[in-house]
């Protein structure tokens, strides 16, 4: 996992405008009011060869000092608990604040490193008078504008130095890595123990108990999995809690590192855009999806057809993903719980299928025979040859003039004649054009 930097404050130093300028995007809202930014952001940076998560703890505290005290002793007690490095936002035109002193008595308890950003310091008089900052206690203090990026460079160079070192990166091996993902209280910790067949996880009806990722050795069917249970994402609007923004970037991750995305579903609830978000950042990681419908038993009134609605009304939702499995579960009373890991097992095989060259191309020439490339500005498209040059997720380079008037109905047209002839069920297929 990348090293997390947060950056914390009183409200209206800046730390907003700094997190831009880290992350190089204007992904937070910058604005000169209190308390605008109501959501935590987080982005990924990169210096000096290192990547790393940094994380706009900026929040909503209400204008009440002794309420918004509180609210800045939480978001620097969960910043020091996730974070690798912490910047201390201070305001060089506004001066030392009470709350500057409180932030700063916190951090001063606290082993993490903490670099204390002076911002706004966009002239030589304002560095300068950065120094009186120096009465909070903290050593390594940076005058910086983040509007204009006068020092943050220096900054960043200190940051990279205070990260942990890099982990190795990890033996490959076989076993498949099951991330469970979801809302909040649709079942995954219940299926997540019902297959382990052990109360590792906290289960209960209370939303968003799992804070954290927990990963758990499985081993079914001669056959051994790594599983991942994470907490349940909630809309964005939704994460108001420190706590639960540092669970959404943890399931995040979790989705980036893992091989099979296994979205839960509650079936009563039906299928919303929280879900049709969360698999698609996991079909954007290419990586293997399977959507279970848990709490099937619920379901009143099922016949031979009530499957298949469901899977109707869930593909025409996400109609490009028509590809993933569907699978009807109760964990509860751990019903066909068992066919989520048989499914899983076909889209890892299927993740990892290779096409041979000659075959593919056998296939190339009969599709576009099928369906010849259009004319475009008087020239005739042409494919003159294609080959799969990855697995694991399937990649597939083809070969041809002017690629970049290749339409996209026709670049679908391919994609779906490529699930017809090979399958590749619940795996995101991946095409390059290329100039012959």
């Amino acid at each position: 996992m990348l090293p997390v930097v947060s950056i914390v404050g009183r409200p209206n130093v800046g730390k907003s405008t700094l997190f831009n300028r880290l992350i190089g995007t204007r992904k937070a809202i910058v604005h000169d009011e209190y308390g605008v930014t109501r959501d935590r952001h987080y982005g990924e940076s990169f210096w000096n060869g290192r990547d790393f998560t940094v994380i706009d703890t900026g929040g909503y505290l209400p204008d009440e000092m002794n309420v918004m005290v509180v609210g800045i002793r939480e978001q620097v007690h969960i910043a020091l608990e996730e974070s690798d490095v912490i910047l201390f936002v201070v305001d060089v035109k506004d001066g030392i604040n009470t709350l500057d002193k409180a932030v700063a008595n916190l951090l001063r308890q606290q082993d993490k490193p903490v670099l204390l950003v002076s911002n706004k310091a966009d002239n030589e008089e304002r560095r300068m008078n950065s120094t009186e900052f120096y009465e909070l206690g903290i050593e390594d203090l940076f005058p910086v504008s983040s509007i204009n990026g006068t020092g943050t460079g220096n900054l960043l160079d200190r940051v990279v130095e205070l990260l942990p070192e890099e982990e190795e990166p990890e033996e490959e091996n076989d076993i498949p890595k099951l991330a469970f993902i979801g809302r909040p209280n649709v079942g995954k910790s219940s299926l997540f123990n019902a297959l382990l067949n052990d109360e590792r996880a906290i289960v209960t009806d209370i939303a968003g108990t799992t804070r954290d990722s927990i990963n758990s050795n499985l081993e079914y069917d001669d056959k051994e999995y790594l599983l991942v249970d994470t907490a349940g994402l909630r809309k964005r609007t939704k994460v108001k809690e420190n706590i639960e923004f540092y669970s959404t970037i943890r399931t995040d991750r979790a989705i980036r590192e893992c091989d099979i995305a296994i979205l839960i579903v509650d079936a009563m609830q039906g299928f919303d855009a929280q879900d049709k978000r969360v698999i698609r950042e996991a079909e954007k990681f290419n990586k293997g999806l399977v959507i279970v419908l848990n709490k099937w038993d619920l379901v009143p009134e099922k016949d031979t057809n009530t499957v298949r609605e469901f899977e109707d009304y869930i593909y025409t939702s996400v109609p490009q993903l028509y590809y993933v499995p569907i699978v009807t579960i109760s964990a509860l009373n751990k019903t066909r719980i068992h066919r989520v890991l048989d499914v899983a097992d076909e889209v890892i095989a299927e993740r990892r299928k290779e096409i041979s060259t000659p075959d593919f191309n056998d296939f190339l020439e009969q599709m576009l025979g099928e369906k010849p490339l259009p004319m475009k500005r008087g020239q005739q498209l042409k494919i003159t040859y294609a080959t799969q040059v990855k697995s694991n997720p399937p990649v597939f380079k083809f070969f041809m003039n002017s690629p970049h008037e290749l339409p996209p109905n026709y670049r679908k047209y391919i994609e779906n004649k490529i699930r017809e002839r090979f399958g590749f069920l619940g795996v995101p297929i991946t095409m390059v054009f290329r100039q012959k």
